[in-house]
């Protein structure tokens, strides 16, 4: 008897979608229906909504978590992920429920994790010319890739929620963002855990669903704020050290032309005393908090 080829002992990946949702009745549907065509089971987290998107979903067959509140985006993808672990899942694909994001681009996304290039994969609006980005849009991702350079310098799309991760992703991401900063948060974890990145190019649909509640400007400082907490987090020698060191030597500097210029005409600037404190004492409070947490989240890392 023949022995089986390798490709006919493969077992096939266990597939989840995973659609964070509030307040969507108009779309979710739609979502859930074309998401079924391509994996195996569909997981709503409905946050807090106040319509019929958590009823909708379970008459299509999709489990839901429920959040009794709106938590925001972050949880409702920190559930997901955990939920995904629980169902012991090969590959989570998560996408909107505001049917922006188009299901019928999942098998693009699932080509490199089943393949086994990339431990995530990101649906990425700036990989095709048919893109139609609003402007504030384009303005605020761009502000985020470049705070982000160091960390994800191949990520043209930080922000997208169309993603694919692996199992091992899976494994090894554990969000705990609350808000949209989440986003960013995963792809730090990822490269904190050395796994492998991979952008694909999808088309966003804008003009679907109901307008966002959230205010852009909003948006954009919460992803901001989030992602410079993670960054100074993880490096606090070089964020919270180097600009330490600059206001040390500078205090320095000021101080030594204080004490010449006394000497030399007896006059004490009050200015200079000024600066020279001031950025002394930023200097001494900055170095001495990247000192405390490098060894806090040294001692994290050990524990781990």
């Amino acid at each position: 008897m023949d022995k089986p080829k390798p490709e006919e002992n493969r077992r096939k990946p266990y597939i989840i979608a995973c659609i964070p949702a509030y307040n969507e009745e108009k779309t979710i549907a739609k979502v859930i229906l074309k998401a079924r065509k391509y994996v195996d089971k569909v997981i709503v987290c409905d946050d807090g909504s106040t319509d019929m998107t958590a009823e909708i979903a379970e008459a299509l067959g999709a489990e839901v978590i429920r959040h009794e509140r709106n938590m925001g985006y972050g949880a409702a993808i920190g559930s997901l992920f955990e939920k995904a672990r629980e169902e012991n899942a090969d590959i989570m694909i998560t996408l909107d429920a505001d049917g922006q994001h188009n299901p019928d681009d999942i098998p693009r996304l699932l080509k490199s994790i089943v393949n086994g290039e990339a431990d995530i994969v990101i649906g990425s609006r700036f990989l095709t010319r048919e893109a139609d980005i609003p402007t504030y849009r384009k303005i605020g991702i761009k502000v985020i890739n470049w705070i982000m350079r160091a960390k994800a310098k191949k990520t043209s799309d930080t922000q997208s929620g169309y993603r694919a991760y692996s199992k091992k992703a899976l494994q090894l991401i554990k969000p705990a963002e609350m808000g949209m900063g989440v986003s960013t948060e995963i792809l730090l974890k990822a490269e904190q855990n050395n796994l492998k990145i991979k952008e694909v190019p999808i088309r966003i649909f804008y003009n679907v669903g109901q307008p966002s509640t959230i205010n852009p400007l909003t948006h954009a400082l919460d992803v901001i704020f989030s992602t410079i907490k993670q960054l100074s987090i993880r490096h606090p020698l070089m964020f919270y050290g180097i600009p330490g060191i600059i206001s040390l030597l500078v205090a320095l500097g000021t101080g030594l032309m204080l004490i010449h210029l006394f000497n030399a005409t007896r006059y004490f600037s009050l200015p200079l005393a000024i600066i020279t404190v001031g950025f002394g004492m930023a200097g001494a409070i900055l170095c001495s908090t990247a000192i405390m947490l490098w060894i806090l989240v040294s001692l994290i890392r050990e524990h781990t």
